[in-house]
């Protein structure tokens, strides 16, 4: 992912994070309290905000990476961006009522959310230090 892709998908992250988050807490409230799903829809809309923000963190970064960090990086929102397609949508779908099959789908976006850390990290060991200036 380039910087202005990340900056895209959190921007699309977030707005929709949003929307979705106030929905089930409004519209959707009853519903979900009545399937007992309430909670489900919380952590996806929580899970999805924090990382609409690491988005933003890594179009940032990736605006002044350098070498092989900004590829870590790029791989890293793109881990992080398909998490929030697999686990949001995933948990969204199945406090909405959606079909139980979807429900090993979660873990697979868990698992991205996770991979896109570490990469960060392989991402923050792979940037070059900026030279020290001479005082």
């Amino acid at each position: 992912m380039t910087h202005r892709t990340s900056l895209l998908a959190a921007a699309l992250v977030g707005v929709t994070g949003v929307a979705l988050g106030a929905f089930g807490a409004h519209a959707l409230k009853a519903f979900l309290l009545e399937r007992g799903m309430l909670n489900a829809w919380d952590t996806a809309a929580r899970y999805q905000m924090l990382h609409a923000v690491a988005l933003f963190g890594a179009a940032v970064w990736l605006r002044t990476a350098t070498g092989s960090a900004s590829r870590w990086i790029g791989r890293a929102a793109a881990c992080w961006t398909a998490g929030v397609v697999l686990f949001c949508g995933s948990l969204y779908a199945l406090a909405g009522g959606g079909p139980n099959w979807l429900g090993p789908i979660t873990p697979l976006g868990g698992l991205a959310f996770m991979l896109g850390w570490l990469l960060l990290g392989v991402a923050a060991v792979a940037q070059e230090s900026p030279a020290l200036s001479a005082k």
